[in-house]
């Protein structure tokens, strides 16, 4: 429900369902995208993190001309299956030379939440750095 919360938050309730309803705002499952052409289009794929290499490359390969994807999720937070490797992590390490793609990655700094959420991050990325891990 993060999307829905913050298209509520963004257009209110109402705005977004009479969207919904006019086919002007659709939310599929990433399993629905297979075989599509997205023209015309702003498309978010939100939590990336938990996409398989596969399913990323899937997505990535639907943008249709005249449309934009943006790729959201945080690779400190991956729950895929053992010997699962995120989507997201591949796509930022061999698309980031590509013209017309951009990455962002946002710190501790970027929190808008809870003033201890930023703290609880630093701690998660020191106690990663001191064992070998990111984040």
């Amino acid at each position: 429900r993060p999307l829905y919360d913050a298209l509520f938050d963004m257009m209110g309730a109402e705005n977004f369902n009479r969207c919904h309803e006019r086919g002007d705002i659709e939310v599929a499952p990433l399993a629905y995208m297979r075989g599509r052409t997205l023209d015309d289009s702003f498309i978010i794929l939100d939590e990336a993190q938990n996409t398989t290499q596969e399913q990323m490359k899937m997505f990535l390969t639907r943008l249709g001309f005249n449309s934009k994807i943006v790729v959201t999720g945080d690779i400190t937070q991956i729950d895929l299956p053992d010997g699962k490797k995120s989507g997201l992590k591949q796509a930022v390490s061999i698309l980031k030379n590509i013209d017309g793609i951009e990455t962002v990655q946002l710190t501790a700094k970027d929190v808008v939440r809870h003033r201890l959420v930023s703290d609880i991050i630093k701690a998660y990325e020191k106690d990663g750095q001191r064992n070998g891990r990111k984040g």
